[in-house]
């Protein structure tokens, strides 16, 4: 009490205790892999499937001749799935090499130069609208649903406005497909309307790539409104009116952009394997075009990724999976992969074993390899459908085990097993590599690969729960590990509020009516047996409040899984009594 008494009388004082964390965000999973656009080497967040498409493209055709077929990546199918049951997804689109976005330039009207730049977000030469005459009803030559062109619709030269619009690439000037509209844009930095201000001019670039530590620089003044291109090179007309209203330099208005469209090209892939491998077909140094096992042909790219996702203050994530890559033939990069969750501490990793049509003991001898409870894997691939592609198409278990996990999550929690006929189905397989049986499924799981079973009238199931740790404990389970996985991302993220507050009782005590109420609820949701959390005067001596550390302690009995159930039939005869 800050005032001073000295008659008697009664004093009120006011202690809040009613501190309140702030609520932890959605987390979601991580996939890496290739898409048919996007941004490339960017961790992107979505939220939606239609979102993905929109930012990373859909199917597409590659090949030739008698060989021209569609395809999707893998990176499609595990956001597909996944965001059926889930609510953020990260994304990093995989190009290796020099890769490049498409740009165009704007013709100004009235002078030899031109208005402005634009640049496609999305990097790759799928970008490249251009490259021939325009046909019949302004038809772009390589105009496509996945890229753009652009076309300014009037301009005003006494105001020194213009609109422009930034259409699909294959759309015609009788049938326009208009992805974003602009109105009264001019050149005038100074102006709420300048172009660069309303679209946006900023972008990230990766340095220091393949390097031990890659970082992403941002560039630009003006955050990105537009969700397809950013402005460039700006022939700016500073004031362009007076107080009166009037052009105040005459030869200001021959820098606005001329009325007219135009298409985008220099996208460049940057290196790819041509044929692109897909599906049963991928080798290991054709994984839908990329060998990850070479710097310069995707490996320096995956390596980056993991590098960059590396940094959980800037990624919030707690599962990842790389589709396409297996642990066999693609070991270097699967070991960075599962040292990254470990560093980390709070994200899973789910690992293919091995390439399509391999046999059992294959799948065994990869997890045999591993030791880690960071990690799972499972086995053998499932076929699904595309009504996309009009068939059936194999993939990785990798590429849908994610979505099992998210239904889990949703429909239980997770420190719930995601396997199961309750929790472990995968609806949408048609069927399995292979039928496993009984013997099967147990020479998997001894090794600690997950089998996927197929029961009939239940259809395809994951039937395992197991990390890759060879030691048996707890933490030989995946519900147990994304238990403290859950529980580490709450505490880290409820209680950092507390870093800098003094080391007092009051300080422990918020600290203690953040994580107790927590672990309660996750023992009345079957996560725990029992808890008990310690941070006071014992653990919190003079000594180590001198080196400004708070110590807490966290004791847990973590719920396990039934899995297996053991039933005594026992048969008597009659007459007999029944023991109590």
């Amino acid at each position: 009490m800050a005032e001073k008494i000295v008659s008697p009388g009664v004093f009120t004082n006011e202690v809040d205790q009613s501190f309140l964390p702030a609520g932890v965000q959605a987390i979601g999973a991580a996939v890496v892999g290739p898409t048919q656009k996007g941004p490339a080497g960017i961790p992107t967040i979505v939220s939606s499937y239609s979102e993905f498409v929109q930012t990373f493209g859909g199917k597409f055709t590659s090949g030739s001749g008698a060989s021209e077929n569609s395809y999707k990546y893998l990176t499609n199918y595990a956001a597909q799935e996944y965001l059926k049951y889930a609510d953020t997804l990260t994304v990093v689109r995989i190009l290796a090499g020099d890769y490049a976005p498409a740009t165009t330039t704007v013709t100004a009207s009235g002078v030899a130069a031109n208005s402005f730049t634009l640049t496609t977000l999305a990097d790759g030469a799928g970008m490249n609208s251009g490259g021939g005459t325009e046909g019949t009803n302004n038809v772009l030559s390589n105009g496509t649903e996945n890229n753009l062109r652009w076309e300014v619709t009037s301009k005003n030269d006494s105001k020194g406005t213009f609109n422009l619009l930034i259409r699909r690439g294959d759309d015609t000037s009788k049938r326009k497909i208009i992805l974003e509209q602009y109105t009264n844009l001019n050149l005038d930095p100074n102006s709420p309307d300048y172009v660069a201000r309303r679209i946006g001019d900023q972008v990230q670039t990766l340095r220091d790539s393949g390097t031990s530590d890659p970082f992403l620089q941002l560039s630009g003044s003006f955050m990105n409104k537009s969700k397809y291109v950013r402005v460039s090179g700006v022939r700016q007309t500073y004031n362009y009116l007076d107080t009166n209203g009037n052009i105040r330099v005459a030869a200001a208005s021959g820098s606005l952009p001329a009325v007219g469209s135009g298409s985008f090209e220099n996208g460049s892939d940057g290196n790819i394997e041509q044929p692109q491998k897909f599906y049963e077909l991928i080798e290991d140094a054709n994984v839908q075009g990329y060998d990850p096992d070479t710097a310069s042909k995707g490996g320096t790219a995956y390596s980056d990724a993991i590098k960059l996702l590396k940094n959980q203050d800037e990624y919030d994530i707690n599962l990842i999976t790389l589709p396409g890559l297996v642990n066999a033939v693609h070991g270097s990069t699967i070991g960075e992969l599962v040292q990254m969750c470990e560093d980390r501490s709070d994200c899973f990793a789910v690992i293919d074993p091995v390439l399509y049509g391999r046999t059992i003991s294959d799948a065994t001898t990869q997890a045999e390899a591993r030791d880690s409870n960071y990690a799972a894997m499972y086995w053998p691939w499932i076929k699904m459908p595309d009504n996309d592609l009009g068939r059936n198409v194999w993939v990785p278990a990798s590429t849908v085990i994610p979505s099992v996990y998210a239904f889990n999550d949703r429909v239980a929690a997770p420190w719930f097993a995601p396997a199961g006929l309750n929790r472990g189905g995968i609806d949408i397989a048609v069927q399995t590599e292979r039928k496993l049986t009984h013997a099967n499924r147990d020479t998997l799981y001894e090794s600690n690969v997950n089998p996927i079973a197929t029961f009939p009238n239940a259809g395809v199931t994951v039937f395992g729960q197991k990390t890759l740790q060879k030691k048996s404990s707890a933490l030989d389970r995946i519900n147990v590990r994304r238990l403290l996985i859950a529980a580490k991302k709450f505490i880290a993220s409820t209680t950092k509020f507390l870093v800098f507050e003094n080391n007092t009782a009051a300080t422990r005590n918020r600290f203690l009516s953040i994580v107790n109420p927590y672990f309660e609820n996750v023992q009345q949701r079957q996560g725990l047996f029992a808890f008990k959390v310690v941070m006071d005067e014992t653990n919190n001596t003079p000594d180590v409040i001198d080196r400004n550390t708070m110590v807490g302690q966290i004791f847990l009995q973590p719920a396990k899984a039934a899995e297996f159930i053991v039933i005594d039939f026992n048969i008597l005869p009659t007459g007999a009594a029944f023991p109590e």
